[in-house]
């Protein structure tokens, strides 16, 4: 029972790098250094003063830069690979009780894909905003997915099942609508 919510924890925190790839980190670190998250071997010095600070700092400029409608695109070129990365090393770090084949399997397929795909969703949702307001409704869409991720970090480490299930539950919906606007598409 106890590797599933691991695995739930690390699925729902990897979630969240893919709204922002700071925040997720920056909870797990404050988490950590309360003794409220017990980290897999080789991965406490995220909870370390020095992480905490460091992902505080990379946090606030990364929310700021989030905020400046040209610098938020040419932000997802980067962010998108960093994201993936970020959301398999959270989950490789809150699993600690599996071998270390099925850990960093679960982490490079689970978080890394969970990160990704919610990656992908905003950075959609940025361009096409860019593409219908020319850029102005960015800082609300930016807010809106900081918003995301500290929700989806918080619901992880207080009931990852919970995130897990808001996340299937929100992919799926995601996938109806596409779904649904490709056929009326199609029919027009």
């Amino acid at each position: 029972m106890e590797a599933l919510l691991s695995a739930c924890l690390g699925i729902g925190l990897s979630a969240s790098c893919g709204f922002r790839v700071f925040v997720p980190l920056l909870a797990m670190s404050i988490a950590a250094a309360a003794g409220h998250l017990t980290l897999a071997p080789g991965f406490a010095w995220i909870g370390s003063g020095v992480a905490l600070a460091a992902f505080a700092v990379a946090t606030l400029l990364e929310v700021a830069a989030y905020a400046i409608p040209w610098l938020d695109n040419a932000l997802d070129t980067i962010a998108a690979p960093a994201a993936v990365v970020a959301g398999i090393m959270v989950t490789a770090s809150v699993v600690g009780d599996m071998s270390p084949l099925l850990r960093w399997s679960l982490a490079v397929i689970a978080g890394g894909g969970a990160a990704g795909a919610v990656q992908s969703v905003t950075v959609a949702t940025r361009a096409a905003s860019t593409a219908t307001t020319g850029g102005l409704a960015n800082p609300l869409i930016s807010t809106l997915e900081l918003g995301g991720a500290v929700t989806a970090s918080v619901l992880a480490l207080l009931a990852p099942v919970a995130a897990v299930c808001a996340l299937i539950i929100g992919l799926t919906l995601l996938a109806c609508s596409l779904g649904r606007r490709g056929r009326s598409a199609r029919h027009t």
